[in-house]
């Protein structure tokens, strides 16, 4: 529905829809990794939104960005949110920040949602990220029907790109692409000691790529909590250390990748005491490889930003299929609006057909004391029908795009006087 070229949200939540947040694209992962948010500070932050009033609110964070999105009556009430519960500032923020807003903000979602936003085009991990953030919000009761109805058509739209299309043809996630860095740099890699900190979501990801790609049958897994490591790598039969070794197994081994997440760096320059090279791939944010390790002799250090993501070949061919991803997410898109748009004149038309049957009522009770023999059935049947002809005609009339919806509600309530809500 358009109001002056621009969609009207309704219903009316207090104050507008927002999207702010940074990522890859201007903050690096220093910067990211100051507004990094763990499952318990994205409680914190939901939790106080509410306590301010805040109708709408949910959030994601990855490795590549962190974004909130709600309803406010600024967009800095939203960034106040996030930095008085992370390290950053807010002229930190503001720095390498963003902010979409309303039509604009559902637009972004769309994009980031569908993998168009992320880091490796068509990267769809990111849509289990951002279900579970609607979840966590869910579970706290702030997510509106507005949202609800948005994170559903986001879903819808990335499941449709990913079967409608070959945007996600080849692994696109950051694991894989560590994976390639090392077979593309590190020379008879199947034979080479690799060792994998940290289990998580990365960690497990970045482990069954190794093992189906670099046929190395003597990779070695490291976590803080063992019995996580000990599950997988009982699914690949690889080798489980204690945490206390972690200083040995890196000065055995070629390669080490550190997946945990950590808020702090968890290897350091003491920690090695090397007798050959050695690789080290950080894909943590905020980083957990303290830089000073460059100063280690035989050292190479490399972080999940410089990792060369996909070839410039299989880059080009998904960017071929960016057109048919925009068509699905505009026609997506428009489906929201329209539900969008039924729930804004939606209370107009019910008050509309409460005051015609209020008029209804009072006009039969009128005749039927006027004439003799009056057929209130016959009059009812008929009145109901008119009442849907009236009713269904104001509502064509609300859905035609070229018209004024907000002005045409505001012209049909003050003609019936209605009162809705």
């Amino acid at each position: 529905m358009n109001t002056n070229g621009k969609r009207h949200f309704y219903p009316a939540y207090p104050g507008d829809f927002f999207a702010i947040g940074l990522s890859y694209l201007k903050a690096d992962a220093e910067t990211r990794g100051h507004f990094a948010v763990d499952a318990k500070i994205q409680d914190q932050i939901l939790l106080r939104a509410k306590e301010e009033g805040i109708e709408g609110l949910s959030i994601i964070s990855t490795c590549n960005r962190t974004e909130l999105y709600g309803f406010a009556q600024e967009p800095l009430d939203l960034v106040k949110l996030l930095c008085e519960h992370t390290r950053g500032t807010i002229e930190e923020f503001e720095a390498v920040s963003y902010f979409y807003k309303n039509e604009d903000a559902v637009a972004h979602l769309f994009k980031v949602g569908t993998g168009l936003d992320s880091q490796i085009l068509g990267d769809f991990e990111i849509i289990s990220q951002l279900k579970n953030g609607f979840r966590r919000a869910k579970k706290l009761k702030l997510v509106n029907p507005f949202m609800e109805r948005l994170i559903n058509a986001v879903i819808q739209a990335s499941k449709r790109i990913k079967n409608e299309t070959n945007i996600s043809s080849g692994a696109t996630s950051v694991s894989f692409a560590s994976v390639q860095y090392i077979l593309s740099r590190v020379p008879f890699v199947s034979e080479k000691n690799i060792l994998l900190f940290g289990t998580g979501k990365i960690g497990r990801n970045t482990c069954e790529n190794l093992v189906k790609h670099t046929q190395n049958d003597h990779i070695t897994l490291i976590n803080r909590t063992k019995d996580k490591a000990e599950k997988i790598a009982g699914k690949f039969n690889l080798i489980v250390k204690d945490y206390a070794d972690i200083q040995s197994e890196i000065a055995a081994a070629d390669v080490l990748i550190v997946a945990t997440g950590a808020q702090k760096p968890t290897i350091s320059k003491e920690l090695l005491y090397l007798k050959k090279p050695l690789l080290i791939l950080d894909l943590s944010i905020p980083k957990n490889v303290n830089e000073n390790v460059e100063e280690v002799e035989g050292v190479s250090l490399v972080h999940l930003d410089q990792l060369s993501q996909i070839t410039n070949d299989t880059l080009n061919r998904r960017k071929k299929q960016l057109p048919q991803a925009q068509a699905i997410i505009d026609e997506i898109k428009e489906e929201f609006y329209e539900w969008l748009t039924t729930r804004q004149f939606a209370p107009t038309i019910k008050a509309l057909k409460l005051k015609l049957a209020d008029m209804k009522a009072g006009e039969i009770d009128n005749q039927r004391r006027k004439i003799a023999n009056f057929n209130e059935e016959q009059a009812e049947i008929i009145s109901e029908r008119i009442i849907q002809k009236i009713t269904t005609q104001f509502a064509k009339h609300l859905k035609t795009e070229d018209l004024t919806s907000t002005e045409s509600l505001d012209l049909i309530q003050k003609v019936f006087n209605l009162q809705n809500n």
